[in-house]
C-alpha cells in the first residue's frame, strides 16, 4: 500500500513539473514570436530605400545600370576604301597601273543618346569611312549617317533612322563623379555583343602622352579592350559619364587602366555640331606657367583684349577653381574650358598675394589652332586679306615650326587655300584635317598663296 502511494506521489510530482515546464516553455515561445514582428516590419520598410539614389550608389549590385544601358550600346562597323600605290609599277607602266583599291573594315562601339537615333562614338572609330553600319544589341542592322566630328577630342556624332523609339543613355554631370566611385564600361570588345565590365574611377583630369589633344580623361580600371572604343562609361544609375576612348597597354589588350572622354565634354561637342556644324572652342586669353609644380594653374601672361584681361586677371595669379570646381593642374582647367562655349561666363577663384578672390570672366572664341602633326599654327584670314589676295577662302600660317616646310620655302604668312584639291574655310578644319591625314602613308596635296599673291603647290608624304 505504501508502495502504491509512493508511485502516486511521484506521478503527481512529475505531472506538476511537466505542466510547469510546458507553461514556462510555451510562454517564452509566445514572447519570442511577438518580438520578431517589429524586426519583420523594419525589413519591410527598408525595401524602398534600396531604390534610392544614395543606396544604389553604395551597393555593388550593378544590375540596374547594366539593364538600362546594355541595349543602348551598339556595334559600329566602318568600311573604308583604301588606295595602295606601287611606285615601281607606276613608274614603268604609268596610267594608274600601280594603283590598287581595297576595302578595309574596322569595328568599335557607340552609344545611343536619344530615342530618335543619334549615336555618339569616337572619331577614330569612323575615321575615313565610306560606309557605316550600326548593329543593335538585338542584332538589327541600320545604315548610319555621319553628322559631324571633332578629331581634337576624338568624338563623332552619327544618326540612324528607325521606325521605333530606341533605348538611350541619359547624360550625367561628369564633374560630380568622385575618385573611388563604381562605374561600368559597356561596349563590344572583339566583335562580341554588348559586354559589361565594372571598376572604379581611378583618376580625373588625366592627360596622356602622344598626339591626342584631350587632356582631361577619366581614368578607370574597368576592363576595356579593342572594340570598346566609343562605348559607354556609366555610373551605378546607368547614366553616361564618359565615352571610352583609350587603353594603357603595350600588348593592345587591357592590362589595368582605361580612359574615357568626360560626358560634359562629349555633350558640349555634340550640341555644337548640331547647332553650328563645328565645335566652338572657348578660351580665357592667358598663357600658363608650365614650370609651376604646386596645386593650381599659374598665369604667366594675359592677352590684350581677352576676357581674362577685362576681368582683371594678372600675371602671377594662381587659378584654384572654375565655377567652384577645384583645379589642381592644367589638364583640369582645360577640361572645364572644353565643356564651355565662347560667350559663356565662368567664375574663377584665383590666389593673389596669399588671398583668394573671385573674378567673372567672359570666354572668347579661340582664333589660332595648332596642327601638332606638322608643327604649325593656323589662323582664319580676315576680310581684308581676302580682298588683298582676291580669294574667297583660306587659312593663314602664323607660325611655322616644320623644317621641311621651311626648307621648301613655305613661310609664315602663307595662306593655305586647298588641301587634296578641296577648298578650306577655317583654321580648326585645316588643323584637324592635317592631323588626321598625315602618318597614313597617303600623299597630301596642299595649295597655298605666297606673300606675293602667287599660287604654289606642294605634295607631302608622312
Amino acid at each position: 500500500m505504501k508502495k502504491a502511494f509512493s508511485f502516486l506521489g511521484m506521478a503527481i510530482l512529475g505531472g506538476a513539473l511537466t505542466l510547469g515546464g510546458y507553461k514556462m516553455l510555451f510562454d517564452k515561445d509566445q514572447i519570442v514570436e511577438r518580438t520578431l514582428n517589429p524586426i519583420e516590419t523594419v525589413r519591410t520598410n527598408y525595401t524602398p530605400t534600396y531604390k534610392s539614389t544614395g543606396t544604389v550608389e553604395s551597393t555593388t549590385d550593378f544590375t540596374i545600370a547594366a539593364e538600362s544601358t546594355v541595349h543602348a550600346v551598339v556595334h559600329v562597323k566602318n568600311t573604308a576604301v583604301r588606295t595602295q600605290v606601287n611606285p615601281w609599277i607606276e613608274r614603268f607602266y604609268g596610267g594608274g597601273s600601280g594603283t590598287r583599291k581595297f576595302e578595309q573594315v574596322g569595328t568599335g562601339s557607340g552609344v545611343i543618346i536619344s530615342p530618335d537615333g543619334y549615336i555618339v562614338t569616337n572619331n577614330h572609330v569612323i575615321d575615313g569611312a565610306s560606309n557605316l553600319e550600326i548593329t543593335l544589341n538585338n542584332q538589327k542592322k541600320y545604315p548610319a549617317k555621319l553628322i559631324g566630328t571633332d578629331a581634337a577630342n576624338d568624338i563623332a556624332l552619327l544618326k540612324i533612322e528607325a521606325d521605333i523609339d530606341l533605348p538611350y543613355v541619359p547624360f550625367a554631370d561628369s564633374d560630380t563623379i568622385k575618385i573611388g566611385e563604381w562605374v561600368l564600361a559597356v561596349g563590344n570588345p572583339y566583335n562580341l555583343t554588348s559586354t559589361v565590365t565594372a571598376g572604379i574611377v581611378s583618376a580625373k583630369g588625366r592627360d596622356l602622352e602622344g598626339n591626342r589633344n584631350i587632356e582631361s580623361f577619366i581614368q578607370t580600371d574597368a576592363a576595356v579592350n579593342p572594340g570598346n572604343s566609343g562605348g559607354a562609361l556609366v555610373n551605378t544609375r546607368g547614366e553616361l559619364i564618359g565615352i571610352n576612348t583609350a587603353i594603357s597597354s603595350k600588348t593592345g589588350s587591357f592590362i589595368g587602366y582605361s580612359f574615357a572622354v568626360p560626358s560634359n565634354i562629349a555633350k558640349k561637342i555634340i550640341d555644337d555640331i548640331l547647332e553650328f556644324g563645328q565645335v566652338q572652342q572657348a578660351i580665357l586669353g592667358i598663357n600658363v606657367d608650365a614650370e609651376f609644380k604646386e596645386e593650381g594653374v599659374r598665369i604667366d601672361a594675359v592677352s590684350d583684349g581677352s576676357g581674362a584681361k577685362k576681368a582683371g586677371l594678372k600675371e602671377g595669379d594662381i587659378i584654384k577653381k572654375v565655377n567652384n570646381v577645384k583645379i589642381s593642374k592644367f589638364s583640369e582647367l582645360r577640361g572645364q574650358l572644353t565643356a564651355k562655349r565662347p560667350g559663356d561666363e565662368v567664375i574663377l577663384t584665383v590666389e593673389r598675394d596669399g588671398e583668394l578672390i573671385n573674378k567673372n570672366v567672359k570666354l572668347t572664341k579661340k582664333d589660332t589652332f595648332i596642327s601638332s602633326s606638322i608643327n604649325i599654327i593656323l589662323k582664319d584670314i580676315t576680310k581684308a586679306e581676302k580682298r588683298k589676295f582676291n580669294i574667297e577662302n583660306g587659312v593663314k600660317i602664323v607660325r611655322n615650326g616644320n623644317k621641311n616646310l621651311i626648307y621648301y620655302g613655305v613661310k609664315e604668312g602663307f595662306i593655305i587655300t586647298k588641301i587634296n584639291k578641296k577648298p578650306v574655310t577655317n583654321a580648326d578644319q585645316v588643323s584637324q584635317l592635317l592631323d588626321s591625314s598625315l602618318g597614313k602613308g597617303q600623299p597630301l596635296y596642299i595649295e597655298v598663296i605666297n606673300l606675293e599673291g602667287e599660287k604654289e603647290r606642294y605634295v607631302f608624304r608622312y
